[in-house]
């Protein structure tokens, strides 16, 4: 029976990384730190890892409650800790009396720096105050190369991982009925708009499932699927309960507030 059976097609290239990783583990009997895993490739880490004996796996962000974390697997001998996971913290000082910096201007200032994503954490705020993670190979380079975020002139203060801040996600649950599971008629039942409307936010770039760009309306979503639509916020499949006597799914999602 293939492993990649219970996955979607468009995973197979991570799921072939992760079992290479979990090779290398067995064969050097050495611990492989990943970078920053979203939450959709932490399960499909876990599924594949799975209660294997001579591969543990254990999964940090930085703090408790990250959505973003580094995956170290390793022989059973290891006992992981936090250092293992190689997390630096930072703060952002910044003119707070003058400036309002929201999330999408400090990923994209960080994006802008030429690393890739997964070399970032989560990044947090609480009140005015900010602050991000990335893997320690690339500390000193953020530290240096960091010094704008939209129009403000930043600097960055290097904060251990005991001091980040607790920041925790909120869900709103609804109960709503789809004819289909296609992204779009989904979409327009959770977010109360016309399919047409949801048909042209994902075909035109600005909808990811599970944190993977998706174009085509007629994609089908499972349950425990996260929705993002850039200016809607993220929504989550929590459960789906069958058919109505109309044949629309019933579905329970929740919306982020």
């Amino acid at each position: 029976m293939s492993v990649y059976q219970h996955f979607r097609p468009e995973e197979k290239g991570f799921i072939d990384q992760v079992l290479n990783w979990k090779n290398s583990v067995e064969i050097t009997y050495a611990p492989k730190l990943t970078e920053f895993l979203d939450p959709r490739e932490q399960e499909i880490i876990r599924q594949l890892i799975g209660m294997n004996n001579d591969v543990k796996i254990h999964l940090f962000g930085g703090f408790e409650l990250a959505e973003r974390k580094r995956a170290l697997l390793y022989p059973e001998y290891l006992q992981p800790e936090e250092e293992d996971f190689q997390i630096s913290l930072f703060e952002v000082d910044y003119p707070k009396k003058f400036v309002n910096l929201e999330h999408p201007q400090v990923l994209g200032s960080l994006m802008s720096l030429g690393l890739k994503r997964v070399k970032y954490g989560d990044i947090l705020f609480e009140g005015d105050s900010i602050q991000f993670f990335v893997t320690r190979d690339i500390e000193h380079y953020i530290s240096t190369q960091l010094n704008t975020i939209g129009k403000a002139s930043v600097s960055l203060i290097y904060q251990p991982l005991n001091r980040a801040l607790q920041s925790k996600e909120i869900w709103s649950e609804q109960s709503v009925t789809s004819t289909s599971l296609r992204l779009d008629t989904v979409a327009s039942a959770i977010h109360n708009i016309s399919r047409q409307k949801s048909q042209t936010l994902i075909q035109q770039g600005l909808t990811k499932v599970n944190w993977t760009l998706i174009e085509n309306p007629a994609f089908e979503v499972r349950e425990s699927d996260i929705i993002s639509i850039r200016g809607y916020g993220r929504a989550k499949i929590i459960a789906l309960e069958g058919k109505t006597k109309r044949d629309k799914w019933k579905i329970t999602a929740g919306k982020q507030k």
